[in-house]
């Protein structure tokens, strides 16, 4: 008798314990991104973090990883799709080594400006696109970061024209399409992960770089570089993706308030970078740096230089693919 009351109570203990383990117990999810701490991009995935939290009742608990903390981006990109990640926010250039089809939003000189390049990204065709490319490599595609239009810093000289690019050692990221461009533009590209910049300016193992002007001020590249030109050559933005078995483990609910909390997220992030925008220039010349503003005639130049890149990615990415990316790009041109 003793002996099957001691039993009972042990069921009853281990019932209670395992009731007060299922109330407590809530979802970490790890999101990692190379932003860093007080950029727009990390500000934007805060506020993600925090809509998801609010909205699951702290069911969710979203844990954000800036500076590269969980790796480099193609690091982060393979962790995802191999499930040791739960979220990254990847520069499309990188994403386009898993999902070549994403490569198409870093295309050079292609959006005549921030307004029509927002229409486009967030058209509703477009995006379904982007989620079934990504879907077929492991992957479910939620939304955007974004960085910005980027620009080119340098130790050099000025530059003005593609000419004046010719033989510069450049940095840019792991990105075809990247290296295509300023191969056109007569630079010698670099690839190297976003963390290792600065050092490699430093010691003079590049001349160059091309991120916003903000970011380069941000990350102090105008310490090392004193030339900068406002090319707006590339749209960097970062699709948001998350692993496949995660999101599959999550409730339909769940998975609406990761959706709704990724237009948070691009909302904030975009809003941020149109202030620092006003202020980097002026920025950048209290710190000494040169800022070349390109007129429309110089611009052309450039454009007119990177017109094979754009020929040779038409044929990568399909005529259809292509046309019916730039074909948005003319309807939100109107």
């Amino acid at each position: 008798m003793l002996k099957r009351t001691i039993l009972l109570s042990f069921f009853v203990l281990a019932f209670l314990v395992s009731s007060f383990t299922l109330v407590d117990a809530k979802i970490v999810v790890k999101y990692g991104h190379v932003g860093p701490p007080v950029h727009p991009q990390h500000k934007g995935a805060l506020a993600f973090a925090k809509y998801v939290t609010e909205h699951t009742k702290g069911e969710i608990e979203v844990q954000v990883f800036p500076l590269g903390q969980l790796g480099g981006e193609r690091s982060m990109t393979e962790q995802v799709q191999s499930g040791t990640l739960h979220m990254t926010a990847v520069t499309s250039g990188v994403l386009s080594n898993f999902v070549p089809q994403i490569g198409i939003i870093e295309l050079p000189f292609i959006y005549p400006n921030r307004e029509v390049a927002y229409k486009v990204l967030d058209d509703k065709e477009v995006k379904e696109r982007f989620a079934k490319f990504c879907d077929e490599k492991g992957f479910v595609f939620i939304g955007y970061t974004e960085n910005e239009f980027r620009d080119i810093s340098n130790s050099k000289r000025p530059i003005r024209k593609p000419e004046d690019l010719k033989g510069l050692k450049i940095r840019v990221i792991e990105s075809p399409i990247f290296i295509d461009t300023f191969k056109a533009l007569g630079a010698n590209p670099t690839p190297l992960p976003f963390p290792e910049i600065y050092n490699a300016l430093q010691q003079k193992v590049i001349d160059g770089q091309d991120n916003p002007i903000y970011t380069s001020i941000m990350m102090k590249f105008t310490e090392v570089n004193k030339y900068a030109t406002i090319t707006n050559h590339i749209l960097t933005e970062c699709p948001v993706i998350v692993n496949k078995k995660f999101w599959n483990s999550l409730i339909p609910e769940q998975q609406k308030i990761f959706k709704e909390a990724a237009d948070v997220q691009i909302k904030v992030n975009r809003e941020e970078n149109a202030k620092n925008r006003i202020e980097a220039i002026e920025k950048a010349k209290q710190q000494k740096v040169e800022v070349i503003i390109l007129s429309k005639k110089e611009l052309d130049e450039f454009r007119k230089a990177v017109k094979p890149v754009l020929e040779k990615y038409r044929g990568i990415f399909g005529p259809e693919w292509y046309d019916f990316y730039m074909n948005k790009i003319k309807y939100y041109s109107k």
